[in-house]
């Protein structure tokens, strides 16, 4: 045993040896490495891609998604790899994905990125609007679209001659106005989405929804109420975590008659 140890010491010790056996390893660290890179190349992946033409703004669906086996070393430019990565999101506006393509991360974007014309899908005969907010009134910036608010409306009269007498004047009114009111998006002073980008840091400045003619009348007659100080309040609601939301609807039929009362009405 100690006649077996000496004889592998003095092999080491050998420098010729050593040097070959050196060599040997770094023939067999590249060989290694040389064949598990070409099996690295040369094995397919299995990756999304479009089973049909998909054009610009259209939301990408699973039955617009297969899967195709392509080598690694073709997977290039950013190709998304995963369906996650693809499914219930958009092509860009500006783009087009052919039949059989890949999916580019620069081609696939959410839709709070889509141009305004495309995301505010609201139902026939309401009407957009435009509620100017702020990130106090948001609640911090906490207020996403497809959140569900109530909208309050808090009234301050103010004294004018003739019009108001000194007794009803500072009087506060509050109360709730309209519910379930869906959030289509969330803007900041620009008109650019606040949340497409929550590196940039966008400050909310206005809340769009949309609501029947005649609660976009009701509002707007609340907004600009002369002999009132008024404020249009958005308070967030659970109702997005509900399975059937409720349905849009005036919570007072007090202040819709007040309201009514204190403007004029007038016919298209």
């Amino acid at each position: 045993m100690g006649n077996q140890s000496s004889g592998i010491k003095r092999i080491f010790q050998d420098k010729n040896t050593v040097t070959l056996l050196g060599v040997v390893a770094a023939i067999l660290v590249l060989v290694i490495g040389y064949n598990f890179r070409v099996k690295q190349a040369i094995n397919p992946r299995t990756v999304p891609c479009a089973k049909e033409t998909i054009d610009g703004g259209t939301q990408i669906t699973e039955n617009l998604v297969t899967t195709c086996q392509i080598p690694t070393t073709m997977l290039k430019g950013q190709v998304l790899l995963n369906q996650g990565d693809v499914i219930d999101k958009y092509v860009s506006p500006d783009s087009i994905i052919p039949a059989g393509s890949f999916f580019y991360e620069r081609l696939v974007v959410e839709e709070e990125q889509l141009p305004a014309n495309i995301i505010l899908k609201y139902p026939s005969g309401y009407v957009l609007y435009n509620m100017s907010v702020t990130t106090a009134s948001t609640y911090g910036n906490s207020i996403y679209p497809e959140n569900y608010i109530d909208i309050y409306l808090k009234a301050v009269s103010k004294y004018e001659e003739g019009i108001t007498s000194p007794q009803e004047a500072d009087r506060i009114m509050l109360g709730k106005l309209v519910e379930n009111v869906k959030v289509l998006a969330v803007k900041d002073a620009s008109g650019q989405p606040v949340f497409a980008n929550l590196d940039e840091k966008r400050t909310p400045a206005m809340i769009v929804f949309a609501v029947p003619e005649e609660y976009y009348i009701l509002l707007k007659k609340a907004e600009f109420l002369r002999n009132y100080d008024t404020t249009l309040i958005p308070v967030p609601t659970n109702e997005s975590l509900q399975e059937n939301p409720g349905n849009v609807a005036i919570s007072s039929e007090d202040l819709k008659n007040w309201i009514n009362k204190v403007t004029i009405w007038t016919e298209n």
